[in-house]
């Protein structure tokens, strides 16, 4: 589970980043907006974004992000209290703002909640659970252990639930940013309907999938 960090200030770069990962995240963190650019197709389930930064400001690099990535989630920071630059942020596509000074445990929640991984449990059904952290969907008390590729897939479908998800998505996110082949794709999503055993992922021709909403 990869984050891209952009911050300037050297040591609020490094508390955030030695916090993520004593969390399990795997971090790219980034001083200058124009080297994060480089790097943004990388895989990421979550971008944090200062504003103020070097080369190439935070709301310009959400932007970029956005041009080819509407599915994950952004998180703008900064110490900025004027009101129009706050809903620029939200206007290009920012899902959460928090404001400077902040607990690094505040940040925490947020791409937790953001990215879904908040809940040890996930219900997809009545007698169907999905446990993110152990990589585990329970069925009527029996239990189906998940590859890392199918833990990521279900649970960025469970994430945009109703919604469709595009194979570029899928491709960003569950290959962290890999060449897939469509045929790589439909396999997973193959391997992961038969371990569901129900119907719930949907495809949408040409575009992508959707998981059901439930009944």
């Amino acid at each position: 589970m990869k984050i891209l960090l952009l911050e300037d200030n050297k040591r609020l770069n490094s508390t955030i980043t030695k916090r993520l990962k004593a969390k399990g995240f795997e971090v790219n963190n980034f001083l200058d907006g124009e080297e994060a650019y480089k790097a943004i197709d990388e895989g990421y389930i979550c971008f944090v974004l200062d504003i103020n930064t070097p080369s190439l400001n935070g709301i310009e690099l959400l932007k970029k992000i956005r041009e080819y990535n509407k599915d994950t989630p952004v998180i703008i920071i900064s110490s900025t209290i004027e009101l129009d630059v706050i809903k620029d942020s939200y206007s290009c596509g920012c899902n959460d703002y928090l404001k400077k000074p902040f607990f690094i445990d505040e940040l925490e929640i947020k791409i937790e909640k953001l990215c879904h991984i908040d809940k040890d449990v996930i219900e997809i059904s009545k007698d169907c659970k999905f446990y993110f952290k152990d990589s585990v969907i329970e069925i009527e008390g029996l239990r189906v252990h998940l590859s890392t590729k199918e833990r990521n897939l279900i649970n960025l479908l469970l994430s945009q639930r109703g919604k469709v998800v595009s194979f570029e998505s899928i491709q960003t996110i569950v290959w962290e940013g890999n060449i897939a082949s469509i045929e790589s794709i439909r396999s997973l999503v193959k391997r992961l309907r038969k371990k569901l055993q129900l119907d719930y992922i949907e495809t949408v021709l040409d575009v992508g999938y959707l998981f059901k909403n439930k009944n």
